[in-house]
């Protein structure tokens, strides 16, 4: 649909052409939208809109960004019952162009911080938040909330329909993809499902051909890579397959050898389109977010070693060695438990 069909995007700058004021308006940086969103009602619905969205993505006028869950200090208001406070996580907002950090509102029913391992996931310009563990009691959740960078703004979705923790995700053709993981007992799981944001609705897929807790998913093109993971009585014992959903087709099929046998998978696996992985070189705390040309790797090289921030070209030869961040400013150096790359 073309967006100056419709009338009520019609002269959106009073005396220029409606094309040209639409093009001045998708020039306009996200940092700027806010403030624009007040200016006039006619605008407040332009920039609201997905045409408006697409129109921006289509012309090569959106920012990637990386969205980090982070840990941030301690608040004694929250405590487990044993008295120890448990950590705590905000979501932090790191612009690669700009090189600017920020965070995103807390979650209104989390002000105090996020579910304990939740998920982050990004789906169409919209940041998606499911799962984890009550920060206070440790209890598993199925809550989902769903955060749009156009108005700012959270709301809960519909609840995941099976509690699981430290399973896959990936996102893909407006659709976020689940697998995996292992339930309230501990069990490790093979069931898949899939969520669309925009319609609130969940829908069941064919479960995999194993089960695999603590795997790590990944979208390439059209299909749902969910890598590694291990069974229920091999705790602990990382397989080194994966398993691929071909999202048009709804089946899977199973892929040898794409990671290392024994190793976590869990936020460091970057796949190229021929299924290779990259190793970022780090061993302890790392997280790995693919933001364009670029990604944003965290962790530490050993135990004891300074945690740092670093970011890596993807490009096809290019000199991967990792460059360290030096500007990250004070209260953005915390622990990254993971993070995912918003379109924005």
């Amino acid at each position: 649909m073309d967006i100056l069909s419709n009338p009520e995007f019609i002269e959106l700058i009073p005396g220029l052409p409606s094309e040209l004021g639409l093009e001045c308006l998708t020039r306009l940086p996200h940092s700027a939208h806010r403030v624009a969103l007040r200016v006039c009602n006619q605008w407040r619905h332009l920039f609201q809109s997905d045409d408006f969205y697409c129109h921006r993505k289509k012309t090569g006028h959106t920012r990637k960004v990386a969205c980090l869950v982070q840990a941030r200090e301690q608040h004694a208001e929250v405590e487990k019952p044993t008295g120890s406070t448990p950590p705590s996580y905000d979501i932090t907002v790191f612009d690669p162009e700009s090189m600017s950090w920020d965070r995103v509102d807390p979650v209104p029913e989390y002000s105090l911080g996020l579910p304990l391992f939740c998920q982050l996931i990004s789906c169409e310009g919209s940041l998606v938040v499911m799962g984890g563990w009550n920060p206070a009691s440790y209890e598993p959740l199925t809550a989902v909330f769903v955060y749009d960078f156009r108005t700012n703004m959270w709301r809960r979705g519909k609840d995941m329909p099976e509690k699981r923790s430290f399973f896959a995700t990936g996102s893909g053709q407006g659709r976020v993809y689940v697998a995996g993981g292992h339930d309230e007992n501990k069990n490790a799981l093979k069931t898949a499902w899939t969520y669309d944001p925009k319609k609130d609705e969940w829908t069941a897929l064919t479960p995999m051909s194993q089960e695999r807790d603590e795997c790590e998913g990944v979208v390439v093109g059209g299909e749902f890579w969910v890598v590694s993971g291990y069974a229920t009585e091999s705790q602990g014992m990382f397989d080194e397959s994966a398993e691929v959903l071909d999202i048009g087709s709804g089946r899977w099929r199973k892929v040898e050898g794409v990671w290392e046998a024994g190793r976590c998978p869990r936020s460091c696996v970057n796949i190229c389109e021929n299924g290779k992985v990259v190793d970022p070189g780090l061993r302890i705390g790392v997280c790995s977010v693919k933001i364009g040309s670029k990604n944003l790797v965290t962790g530490s090289e050993y135990e004891g070693a300074p945690y740092g921030f670093y970011l890596v070209e993807n490009d096809e030869g290019q000199n991967r060695k990792l460059s360290k961040i030096s500007s990250v400013p004070e209260g953005y150096s915390g622990f990254v438990q993971s993070g995912c790359c918003v379109e924005i």
